[in-house]
């Protein structure tokens, strides 16, 4: 067996109360928690010492201590915030991993060498953090990152072979704190399932077969049974800060024409693809921007992962050309009048050498021959003509739908993240229908499916039946399930009340129903 690499984690303890409070100038001694409008996510130190804690709702926190000061939550001001403790982490250490904001993981064992010994790596990271952020940090060293997590939460070195031991008496709720991304939730009803089947300790999750932990509890399963034993062997990814790179210049005379701009964009666009090369640099993002004689600033971000990535300076050319013609000849709202400056920003720099190339190759020339000509429509006719989707918090098919313009790196109006109960179960429809279809549903006496108040659903669905141009047409239900209410804004007149309801059909077909008013129709088709 393997015994995975050394890691350090750093962490920050109650990292979005501590940056929320940074932004709102909180007094430190102030009792602070962050919600998410319905519970509390993170409990500043004087929370607790007051009795207030994590996954409370917050008219009890506000009962446990009425001055306390509640900030809402904001993932993108943790992570803008945490970007000088980054900084401070890497003028020790050359490369990082932010697993979250509040987290960052490290690999120890050359970090270790260099400085002499992991007590005075893990000093002289606790004092870059301290002297250039005035955070308080921890640092744990483990074998391995999940083990290195939960050791820094105790600023604890755990010495290399030992992980097992220090691990066994822990309790399976630290895995947790080990968990990052779109795993979180998953990991939360994990821990729920174990305490309910009575494995209390991570030594007790350890000393299950793994191939029973798999068939049981699946992929989460086997992640945290790897913790668990010490086997979480993933090395910390490397994260070298590279700075944005920037071209700019004034446009003197100011340029109102498509062509002149064009040319102007030609230059700063070579310039910077060439100093991208230059240097052996990639960029995840494009910022463009532009100023008016009348001090409007334009600005746009455009993702470069496929339309910039391993391509000329004709791409980026050609992405700042139809962008300027957007704004010059397609925008809406007032005149934005004559260009006297633009800048063209590389976001999210990194080194080429990093990047790791796709399992079956690069995007082929018909890929990249859409992309360019979506790129142009966009240019042609502005952003908004051509739109993507993003799934976005909701609580019926319609709502999590939520679209942008195509390419644009824009964050979902609604987090997916939020509870938002009453939220149609998984899995989610393959196809929403852009107007619902009115059917009837039916039981076997042809008498209309109808929903009580108590939820009883009367009579057994049977058939379906609706209109088809070729003429009337039905199909035998073979299987259904729910029936799930959803009422939102209950206090005003656009009340919506509805019941949703999943009928299989004769053939294979999957629909996803819903009775308003007395009335059936079909939402979405499943796969």
């Amino acid at each position: 067996m393997s015994v995975p690499p050394r890691t350090a984690a750093v962490w920050v303890p109650d990292w979005p109360v501590v940056a929320a409070m940074s932004a709102q100038e909180v007094p430190a001694h102030r009792p602070t928690v962050v919600h998410d409008g319905r519970r509390v996510t993170a409990v500043s130190a004087g929370a607790r010492a007051h009795g207030v804690r994590r996954g409370m709702r917050r008219r009890h926190a506000q009962e446990v201590c009425p001055d306390l000061v509640l900030l809402g939550l904001d993932p993108g001001r943790d992570v803008r915030a945490f970007e000088p403790v980054a900084e401070a982490v890497e003028s020790v250490v050359p490369g990082v991993e932010v697993a979250r904001p509040g987290l960052l993981l490290l690999p120890a064992g050359g970090a270790a060498r260099y400085h002499g010994s992991e007590p005075a790596l893990a000093g002289r990271l606790v004092d870059a953090v301290g002297e250039r952020t005035g955070h308080e940090a921890q640092v744990g060293v483990a074998d391995g990152p999940g083990a290195a997590v939960l050791a820094a939460r105790g600023g604890m070195l755990v010495p290399p072979g030992e992980v097992v031991g220090f691990l066994a008496p822990l309790g399976v709720t630290e895995l947790v704190h080990v968990a990052t991304g779109p795993v979180v939730r998953q990991v939360h009803e994990l821990v729920d399932l174990l305490a309910r089947l009575g494995v209390r300790t991570l030594g007790d999750l350890a000393h299950l077969p793994r191939a029973d932990v798999h068939a049981r509890l699946g992929a989460v399963g086997v992640w945290a049974h790897q913790v668990a034993s010490g086997q979480d062997g993933r090395p910390a990814a490397v994260r070298r800060l590279e700075p944005d790179l920037v071209v700019h210049g004034d446009l003197d005379p100011p340029v109102g024409r498509v062509e002149a701009a064009a040319f102007a964009a030609r230059r700063l666009a070579e310039e910077l693809h060439t100093t991208l090369v230059d240097r052996g640099l990639g960029c995840g993002r494009l910022r463009v921007t532009a100023r008016t004689e009348h001090g409007e600033e334009l600005v746009r971000v455009w993702r470069t992962d496929t339309a910039l990535g391993g391509s000329s300076a004709a791409h980026v050319t050609d992405r700042v050309r139809w962008q300027l013609e957007g704004w010059l000849t397609h925008r809406t709202g007032p005149e934005p009048g004559a260009l006297t400056w633009l800048e063209l920003r590389a976001e999210d720099v990194l080194d080429l050498t990093t990047e790791q190339g796709r399992l079956w190759g690069e995007t082929n020339g018909t890929d990249r021959r859409a992309h360019r000509a979506l790129l142009r429509v966009q240019g042609l006719l502005g952003a908004e003509s051509v739109l993507g989707a993003q799934v976005q918090g909701g609580r019926d098919v319609r709502d999590q739908v939520h679209l942008v313009p195509w390419g644009e790196d824009l964050p979902p109006a609604r987090p997916a993240s939020a509870p938002w109960p009453g939220r149609l179960p998984t899995p989610a429809p393959a196809t929403v229908l852009v107007e619902p279809r009115t059917v009837r549903l039916c039981g076997a006496d042809d008498t209309p499916v109808q929903v009580d108040a108590r939820l009883h659903v009367h009579p057994e669905p049977a058939v379906l039946r609706w209109t088809a141009p070729d003429g009337p047409r039905e199909a035998a239900v073979t299987g259904w399930a729910g029936p799930w209410p959803l009422v939102q804004r209950w206090w005003g007149p656009g009340a919506d009340r509805a019941v949703y309801l999943q009928v299989g059909l004769r053939g294979g077909d999957a629909l996803l129903m819903v009775l308003r008013e007395g009335r059936w129709s079909v939402e979405a088709r499943y796969d």
